[in-house]
């Protein structure tokens, strides 16, 4: 039965829907890349004198490079008109497209946000982390590696969230357990709970100290569960418990206040190295040739590299075109027996031993739903936007993960 049960939590959750034990819902244990294009202009301050940059000259070019700058000046007021994000940015200094951001972090310490701060500080931006726990944050990014990373505990995340020009939301952790009525609130409402305050903190910002974009993070058991159906953004919500759970989590970040763009990303299951994810649980079984899909492995499995998934949170803060729900999935799902099956081969282990649905039931009662049933979600508003997936089939994405 113990590998039963090992087999039942290899299966892993979206990234979104978690379970933590504490008054607001745990970010320690959430939620390279694509090159992306960006839409802003290079706003960085420009001397009065050009020669100071440019080196000395004739009057002639001191007037040219003057008259340009000028130009320029009046191009980065207008930039500061149409998106705030950019106000007051400087060029980032490793020479990454785009302004730099400051980017106001829940779940920074979970397999989701991690990586992201290693992304943002790598690009030349500031990271404030958002933390229950300073100590444990402080571990996982020390100031000798991090410098310059903020952290603050809940009493202060308003004074960090105030100045950032977006915030981030990935607060949570995963819900592979029995689910109890207990659990089951708590569930809801620690997710619920998380996201408020964020949105109590923006609203609550001075105009000019408010941040210009949410991106907060939901799960794609919004749709429902279906074998045969496919779901996009413009799909209706499903009616059982975790829809009912995702509409909540997204309405309590619905109410930002108007001005705040607001980017809802709906995610899957989250896929990298063996850290943490799904694939962490997934590997050791099939290691030891006792691998195979969970129930009858018709259910769908809707994933995203961690690496994409990174990417479209860093395009969804600069890219004014992102905004409202957003699917974080890849764009070839698969069903759950043809992702094992792709792992085992990988592995050079069969995948031949499936778990019974009995066998979840008894372990998991109303939660096997999580790893029994699953939905077919496509990325289509991302791919109407133009974002690269670096990782498009699952193929390729496990073997990056596993052979490198």
């Amino acid at each position: 039965m113990a590998l039963v049960r090992e087999a039942v939590l290899s299966k892993g959750m979206p990234s979104g829907l978690t379970r933590h034990n504490s008054r607001v819902c745990s970010q320690e244990r959430s939620s390279s890349s694509t090159s992306l294009s960006n839409v802003f202009i290079r706003t960085g301050p420009a001397s009065t004198n050009a020669s100071t940059h440019y080196g000395g000259g004739s009057a002639a070019t001191v007037k040219l490079f003057s008259m340009a700058n000028q130009k320029c000046k009046s191009a980065s007021q207008q930039t500061r008109k149409c998106g705030k994000l950019v106000c007051n940015a400087k060029a980032s200094p490793n020479g990454s497209e785009g302004p730099k951001m400051v980017v106001a972090i829940t779940g920074a310490t979970g397999f989701v946000g991690s990586r992201l701060v290693e992304r943002l500080v790598k690009d030349g931006h500031e990271v404030r982390i958002l933390t229950r726990s300073e100590t444990r944050a402080r571990e996982i990014f020390p100031e000798t590696r991090y410098p310059g990373v903020k952290v603050a505990e809940e009493s202060r995340w308003d004074e960090l969230i105030q100045g950032s020009t977006g915030v981030v939301n990935l607060a949570g952790s995963p819900i592979s357990t029995r689910w109890t009525p207990e659990v089951k609130a708590e569930i809801k409402d620690c997710r619920v709970a998380a996201t408020s305050k964020v949105v109590q903190a923006i609203n609550s910002a001075p105009k000019e100290a408010r941040p210009a974009v949410l991106v907060s993070s939901t799960a794609v058991g919004f749709y429902g569960t279906s074998e045969t159906s496919a779901f996009d953004e413009t799909s209706p919500s499903g009616d059982d418990y975790l829809a009912e759970v995702c509409k909540a989590w997204e309405a309590s970040a619905r109410k930002v206040r108007q001005g705040t763009r607001l980017v809802l990303l709906r995610t899957g299951v989250v896929l990298d190295g063996q850290e943490g994810g799904s694939l962490a649980k997934m590997v050791p079984i099939f290691s030891i040739f006792a691998g195979g899909p969970l129930g009858s492995g018709k259910q769908w499995f809707s994933w995203v590299h961690r690496d994409d998934l990174v990417s479209m949170i860093i395009e969804s803060l600069r890219n004014p075109a992102y905004e409202g729900v957003i699917n974080g999935t890849a764009p070839n799902p698969v069903r759950m027996a043809e992702m094992c099956d792709r792992l085992g081969a990988i592995l050079g282990r069969p995948s031949w031993l499936p778990v019974p649905e009995f066998a979840l039931k008894a372990i998991l009662g109303e939660g096997a739903t999580l790893v029994l049933e699953g939905q077919r979600v496509l990325p289509k508003r991302a791919q109407e936007l133009g974002f690269s997936f670096k990782y498009r089939y699952i193929s390729d994405a496990l073997k990056a993960i596993l052979t490198s």
